[in-house]
């Protein structure tokens, strides 16, 4: 049976990826598409028609999360190699690299200004870097197992974090303290995320539930069990009216959370689903998992609706007006024990004239930082700031945003060489070798010192474990 107008419609495939796609995300102008794959590349698609699509080659291991900034100016990466990359996304795709993990990074995030991204780590930390600088800024510890991801509140003011420790922690970016913890004793989130007005966080579990949570009152408000896999990624629409699910069951699920209700069940891909994402105005999502296939749907449920409510409340401005059902408030769980009365949307039977996308693929090969950027190591941090390096590389800040230090020091050694500019002094190139040399030596150490700190809190936790065992076999003696 054909779907009805307002339901949503996929639209095309885009193939080019040769192993599972991890992530994706849309440019904030809706033009672009950025997807990150098991096959160590990202790639960027272009919505025009006979567009090529540009794949770039740098990571040395499975990409595991990838997103524009605000302004699209640049695409982070993480990766299983333990690095963060910043590609300026075009036919160049100049690169700088971050190296500060110790284990796989499993997630990058911009906060809403990009002015500072977050990185989440099977290192057990989260760490914050500075994008005006370029540079290190602290480290988040609490989190005692993999933290699979970590997530800018839509004011920059919090993180959300989440970990196979079976928690999920919220993090204060001022004084970088956790100032708050939801556990769950049967599953841990694959993925969590903010509602766009920041006041609510929806996990992905890999207990097949999807949870809401409202870090005003910490309650959970709603608690959704449809799927019959682990759920691997959500995505809010921009109204907050809908969440969007992605799991390893092989489908997409749409959720009305005013309604508190499965809308759309919608059957793609062959395969688990890994990643899942609304565009930035909400009129796109796109999916892609483990048959490297990206698909793009365009939405449409949402036409009435979200213009219906948002025009009711435009009045509402004031985060401290009387709640609201657009703040998802308080209600009893969902678990729709069976009763599942949803649109099953199966494209490889609705839609006959399908638009495959198989664009010429151009490969770009990263200038790799180590050769590219000047690189110095602070020996006095700042108070209260954890000893870094700084990872300046003017090639990607645009001019208006350089800073004039920056400027004066780019004018006595060479940047990126262009197309008719290639040749570097030798005088140049060994100081610079030098200076890497050095600086590979100080990242060692700091990541060896890193191991050690983690192996001590390890042995820690399994004495104060072996204490309490002995205190309470004592006790029962007793």
């Amino acid at each position: 049976m054909a779907s009805a107008p307002e339901d949503p419609v996929l639209e095309r495939y885009f193939k080019g990826h040769k192993a599972a796609i991890t992530s994706a995300d849309f440019s904030p102008n809706g033009k672009q598409l950025a997807t990150g794959s098991w096959d160590t590349f990202l790639m960027l698609w272009s919505f025009r028609p006979q567009a090529r699509a540009f794949r770039y080659v740098g990571h040395k291991d499975v990409v595991t999360s990838v997103q524009f900034s605000p302004l699209g100016n640049l695409l982070a990466s993480a990766s299983r190699d333990r690095t963060i990359r910043l590609w300026i996304p075009d036919k160049r795709g100049k690169s700088s690299e971050f190296k500060a993990h110790t284990a796989p990074v499993r997630s990058v995030d911009f906060s809403a200004d990009g002015q500072f991204l977050a990185t989440a780590s099977e290192d057990k930390s989260i760490k914050v870097w500075n994008m005006y600088r370029q540079r290190f800024l602290y480290s988040l510890y609490r989190h005692t197992h993999w933290v699979r991801c970590a997530k800018f509140s839509p004011d920059g003011r919090l993180i959300v974090s989440c970990s196979e420790d079976k928690t999920i922690k919220i993090w204060d970016t001022t004084n970088k303290q956790c100032v708050n913890n939801f556990s769950d004793f049967v599953g841990f989130a694959n993925f969590v995320a903010f509602n766009p007005n920041g006041t609510c966080i929806a996990s992905a579990g890999s207990d097949h539930t999807v949870k809401i949570w409202d870090i005003r009152v910490n309650k959970l408000l709603q608690h959704y069990q449809v799927h019959s896999g682990g759920v691997n990624c959500v995505s809010f629409h921009p109204s907050g009216n809908y969440l969007i699910t992605a799991s390893s069951d092989g489908t997409l699920k749409i959720l009305d959370l005013l309604e508190g209700r499965l809308i759309y069940t919608l059957q793609g891909h062959t395969g688990p689903v890994f990643t899942v994402s609304f565009s930035k105005g909400g009129e796109l999502f796109t999916s892609g998992g483990a048959d490297a296939q990206v698909l793009l749907w365009r939405t449409n449920f949402d036409e009435l609706n979200f213009k219906d409510v948002s025009k009711r409340n435009l009045k509402r401005l004031h985060f401290d007006s009387p709640p609201h059902l657009l703040d998802i408030y308080p209600r009893t769980p969902h678990p729709h024990e069976g009763r599942v009365e949803t649109v099953e949307i199966n494209p490889k039977l609705d839609v006959i004239d399908l638009q495959t996308s198989t664009p010429p693929v151009v490969d770009i090969l990263s200038f790799d930082s180590t050769t590219t950027t000047e690189t110095t190591v602070r020996t006095l941090p700042d108070k209260g700031e954890e000893i870094s390096g700084y990872f300046l590389n003017p090639s990607l800040m645009s001019s208006e945003c350089s800073p004039t230090v920056l400027k004066k020091k780019t004018e006595d050694i060479s940047d990126l060489p262009s197309e008719s500019q290639r040749s570097i002094p030798l005088a140049v190139t060994d100081a610079l070798e030098h200076i890497m040399e050095q600086l590979n030596v100080l990242t060692q150490t700091v990541s060896i010192l890193e191991q050690r700190l983690t192996l001590t809190e390890d042995k820690l936790k399994d004495c104060l474990e072996n204490q309490q065992k002995l205190f309470n076999a004592i006790q029962r003696k007793i």
